[in-house]
């Protein structure tokens, strides 16, 4: 397994008390729709770990792979005059990860995260796992919990 997904892993263990079963697929979960073909799932199940900035700061949205965030939704829900998505740089800056691999947890900063609602009518979703070639299954409810998420409705 790659050393940044290992590293997640071990991390979600210690700090939260969870074990994290990764997954590893060498043909990449890079986008919702890739991740949802290898794993064998709804790409609605996927939980794609995105990164925007709000008023110049950095806030996380965990949505649903089968919808797009609404900017001007997230800026109404975090009370931001705008919101646009990340650049690379940002997003490793926040997160400690690369684009494609961001886990919903973990994170380099304690930066806010919400959660799409849609997402919480799953029993089970698929986040990254660290990297754009790992994912891992989750109880939508425990990541809310492990997250410290706030569920808002910001797809579009």
């Amino acid at each position: 397994m790659h050393p940044r997904a290992q590293e997640f892993a071990a991390e979600a263990s210690e700090e939260y008390g969870f074990d994290v079963n990764v997954h590893e697929f060498d043909e990449g979960t890079k986008t919702a729709a890739d991740a949802a073909a290898v794993v064998g799932c709804d790409v609605a199940q996927i939980a794609s770990g995105l990164v925007f900035v709000a008023d110049g700061e950095p806030v996380m949205v965990v949505t649903s792979g089968a919808n797009r965030v609404s900017e001007e939704r997230l800026a109404d829900v975090v009370g931001a005059d705008g919101a646009e998505m990340a650049d690379p740089e940002t997003v490793r800056a926040a997160t400690g990860y690369g684009i494609g691999g961001v886990p919903p947890f973990c994170h380099e900063r304690d930066i806010p995260v919400y959660i799409d609602e849609t997402l919480l009518s799953h029993d089970e979703v698929w986040a990254a796992g660290g990297t754009p070639q790992t994912v891992f299954p989750i109880d939508p409810d425990v990541l809310v919990d492990l997250a410290d998420a706030t569920p808002a409705a910001v797809a579009e």
